[in-house]
């Protein structure tokens, strides 16, 4: 049993008529995950790749049974979509980047209310390797195996997934929390879900400049009994510009990769200075 998902896990997919939505649909079906249903307002009866397209969340799950949905509705719509997911299902990964920070708050704030997890957004999604995926990540990049990753970037995963991969190090699952300053699950919850699962002998957190998950992260993993490795991008970035995500600025001298890097090695956490040192640094600390 994987994190979040697993092969039998159905899936809607909101915004799949869309250009992102319908591409990145019939790659998750080619990687195997059940994608049960599309949604997409005024646009249900029709088929995309296969999967039946319905007008609201609340009739594709009656028809399908799905529980979690991964959301590709673009940003000015956004929020009404997650509110719908998270009205009727327990797991929305929300794709969408350029979500206004009121609109985020929202989503997380209901989401809390209801008891639902909400990956993102901004995030790259979730996978599974060999079993499900719910997103955008190159999943021949991926393979079985122990090791759990955590990413605000979805780029430096995928970067990262691979070298672990060439080194023989399989992963049991990655979770693209998100890039945005505002995201419905965090570090430490995802870190919670690797101690507890029985596939995952170790994890790999990569963080990034900016806000301070990364130093509260730090203080979960020192009570953690598996080993953390961690990477912070961003140590040469000047204070004030942002860095990519619209969560990746040092303010005020806050948010540096210094500070985070600190914190996790105060955690106990062995931290690469590039990401090609990770899958030595993993190596070392498997139990």
């Amino acid at each position: 049993m994987s994190i979040l998902i697993n092969k039998n896990t159905g899936v809607i997919v909101q915004g799949i008529t869309g250009s992102q939505g319908s591409f990145h649909t019939k790659l998750m079906l080619d990687y195997g995950t059940d994608v049960v249903a599309g949604v997409t307002p005024g646009r249900g009866g029709r088929d995309v790749h296969g999967v039946r397209v319905y007008n609201t969340v609340a009739e594709a799950i009656e028809v399908s049974g799905a529980e979690a949905s991964v959301i590709f509705v673009p940003a000015p719509f956004a929020l009404d979509a997650a509110l719908e997911a998270i009205e009727h299902l327990k797991l929305v990964a929300i794709i969408t980047e350029g979500i206004p920070v009121h609109d985020a708050l929202k989503i997380k704030a209901y989401a809390k209310a209801e008891g639902v997890r909400v990956i993102g957004p901004n995030t790259a999604g979730i996978i599974a390797p060999g079993k499900s995926k719910l997103g955008i990540m190159p999943a021949e990049v991926f393979t079985p195996g122990k090791i759990g990753i955590i990413s605000r970037s979805g780029t430096l995963a995928y970067e990262i997934a691979l070298t672990l991969t060439e080194a023989g190090l399989g992963q049991s699952a990655l979770v693209g929390i998100g890039g945005d300053p505002v995201v419905g699950t965090d570090f430490i919850d995802i870190l919670k879900l690797y101690e507890a699962d029985p596939e995952t002998e170790a994890v790999v957190l990569i963080g990034e400049i900016g806000g301070d998950a990364e130093e509260r992260a730090s203080e979960y993993i020192k009570n953690m009994s598996k080993p953390v490795v961690g990477y912070i991008a961003g140590v040469t970035a000047p204070e004030g510009k942002r860095m990519g995500h619209a969560g990746a600025i040092i303010s005020h001298g806050k948010g540096t990769a210094k500070s985070k890097i600190e914190a996790l090695e105060r955690a106990g956490a062995e931290v690469a200075g590039i990401p090609q040192e990770i899958p030595e640094l993993v190596k070392k600390i498997l139990p």
